[in-house]
């Protein structure tokens, strides 16, 4: 049989800017105590599973994330650029609530697999960037377990890319913060385990 590794991509916790901002790759943006509350019921849950490595997103609040998670399985942290939060362009930092006006906001929102960032990426090249992630752990760590922190759409990403969906539907289904999505490749395919489990 050939050799499968399992990927458990956990979203990073709450923020403060959480449903208000688009935080992007914006410095300064930390766990807040709902966020770390998240990530130390995220590392009780990951204990279960025999993990051979864990990786986070050079973003501040997947690293955060990770930190409890390392603790408690004994793991050094691996940087996976490749995972990190999707480029929003010129709405980093911007409040939601004054984007409802903008027509390439609403378009990204209404057509996410034909759309742009305004100076940022497009679902696709997401979905590229943390699937060659992935394959490399699949190379690296055969028939063994892997955790990764990382960011809702860059989950939401890869569970289409993987199960065939268009990236129009990522709004028909929910990566909550603290959240453990959990997929198994092999060379040429994979499928998906579990998707948005929140450890109690």
């Amino acid at each position: 049989m050939a050799a499968a590794t399992t990927v458990l991509l956990v979203r990073h916790g709450a923020h403060d800017l959480l449903g208000r901002s688009v935080a992007g790759r914006m410095p300064g943006v930390p766990l807040n105590a709902a966020g770390r509350a998240e990530a130390e019921r995220v590392a009780t849950r990951l204990r279960r599973d025999r993990i051979a490595a864990l990786y986070a997103s050079p973003i501040q609040r997947a690293r955060e994330t990770a930190a409890p998670i390392a603790a408690a399985l004994g793991l050094p942290v691996g940087e996976a650029p490749g995972l990190t939060e999707l480029d929003y362009g010129t709405w980093t930092g911007a409040e939601l609530a004054g984007l409802d006006g903008d027509p390439a906001w609403r378009a990204w929102n209404r057509d996410r697999a034909a759309s742009r960032i305004p100076g940022g990426e497009t679902m696709d090249e997401v979905a590229d960037r943390a699937a060659a992630t992935v394959e490399a752990w699949r190379l690296r760590h055969p028939d063994a377990a892997v955790a990764a922190t990382t960011h809702g759409d860059v989950v939401k990403a890869l569970v289409c890319r993987l199960i065939g969906l268009s990236f129009d539907r990522v709004h028909d289904f929910e990566v909550s913060p603290g959240s453990v999505t959990s997929l198994v490749v092999w060379e040429g395919g994979g499928k998906l385990l579990a998707l948005n489990e929140v450890p109690a």
